[in-house]
């Protein structure tokens, strides 16, 4: 009977990413799992053959190589035979690569760094998303989080064989993981068709798992976030990720930091910045205001008389925290001269008698300015 497409067994395109297989094969997986079935051999056949899926699938090499040659890719050394010898019509690139393998030995532009002796493969590493306000970033905190992630199977202890039984030696390629074929005047050797390179083969597959040594779970993990965070930092908890295959090491879990923007405060690194506007009167006669700090407390902010628009004050330490120091950045606050609106007829009246009061001494620049400008015109008529 032949065999389903793989895309067609979990019910994804041929476009789908790395999350949407994961998701389609896991709702398959609990839908057709063996304990849910009890007796059913039409299930247990299913299951088999989503984990077969999958398992293609999740692999970028195996992926590639199935979308280009079918089923065919994995049947007869793979590449679906033709001219010039079994599985030549592969990519060059992987052909030349397996000729370099064959005369020095090793692997070559390190493929394979994660497969380790009996099939054993280190978990995939994970990424978690977190949000944090600015405040958390300055403070730090401690945080509890829920992490979907794959464990080693308890009913197989991680081999994916049934209990009581053990994984044998692949009769392809004798154990070795490779096989090899002679291509004219080379001797080409391949990663095994069969046991996809591991060396062995799980003949009756553990019912629980499905002959994968994981299962899926959903693991509590309490994560520090230390004072002084940035946005795009990321955490790394080792061995946080996902189980390692037939007894593999797991891999990691990373946590990306991202941080809320916050309602009136802008940091660059571990400083500051503001933007405080005050009124037309405070600027010209002096004064002060209260800021808030990161910190949780007011500070107090002189104004000197006569200040401008877009003056900048400079408080020491009142920034975020270095990471891992024990220093702190700075804030600057910039001013902004609010000019009023709205106003009465007598506030007019009054500002009407500043005007006609007002001197070149009470508004110098503007008074400069337009000297100059008079000059400028001047020359013109000249």
């Amino acid at each position: 009977m032949a065999k389903r497409d793989y895309y067609e067994v979990l019910g994804v395109g041929k476009t789908a990413d790395e999350k949407e297989l994961k998701g389609a094969f896991r709702k398959l997986a609990m839908q057709f799992h063996p304990d849910r079935n009890p007796g059913d051999s039409e299930a247990e056949s299913k299951f088999k053959e989503i984990n077969e899926a999958y398992d293609c699938l999740k692999d970028g090499q195996k992926r590639a190589a199935y979308d280009r040659f079918g089923h065919a890719a994995f049947e007869n050394g793979g590449g679906g035979g033709g001219p010039g010898g079994p599985g030549f019509n592969g990519d060059f690139a992987q052909t030349m690569s397996d000729i370099f393998e064959n005369f020095f030995g090793g692997e070559f532009g390190g493929r394979g760094g994660g497969r380790g002796a009996g099939g054993r493969e280190r978990g995939a590493d994970l990424r978690y998303n977190m949000e944090i306000s600015l405040e958390e970033a300055y403070a730090g905190k401690q945080v509890e989080i829920r992490v979907p992630t794959s464990i080693t199977c308890d009913a197989c202890s991680g081999t994916g064989a049934k209990p009581g039984t053990s994984a044998q030696a692949c009769r392809t390629c004798g154990g070795h993981g490779r096989v090899r074929a002679v291509q004219g005047f080379f001797t080409i050797e391949r990663t095994c068709p069969t046991c996809q390179g591991r060396g062995q083969v799980i003949p009756d597959p553990c019912k629980k798992c499905g002959g994968s040594g994981q299962t899926s779970t959903e693991k509590t993990l309490a994560v520090s976030i230390p004072a002084g965070i940035e946005d795009g930092n990321r955490i790394r908890l080792a061995n946080e990720g996902e189980a390692g295959t037939r007894g593999g090491p797991p891999g990691d879990l990373y946590i990306f930091i991202s941080i809320r923007p916050h309602a009136f405060f802008q940091r660059d690194g571990a400083d500051v910045f503001c933007r405080v506007p005050i009124s037309m009167t405070t600027a010209a006669l002096g004064g002060q205001f209260e800021v808030p700090t990161l910190e949780g407390v007011k500070t107090k902010v002189p104004v000197p008389a006569g200040t401008q628009t877009g003056r900048q004050i400079h408080l020491k330490g009142k920034g975020m925290p270095v990471m891992r120091t024990r220093g702190h950045g700075d804030m600057y606050i910039q001013v902004t001269v609010e000019i009023p609106r709205n106003l009465t007829k007598r506030q007019r009246e009054l500002l009407e008698e500043f005007e006609a009061s007002a001197s070149g001494e009470t508004h110098p620049e503007s008074t400069g300015f337009f000297a100059k400008v008079k000059d400028f015109f001047d020359n013109l008529g000249g």
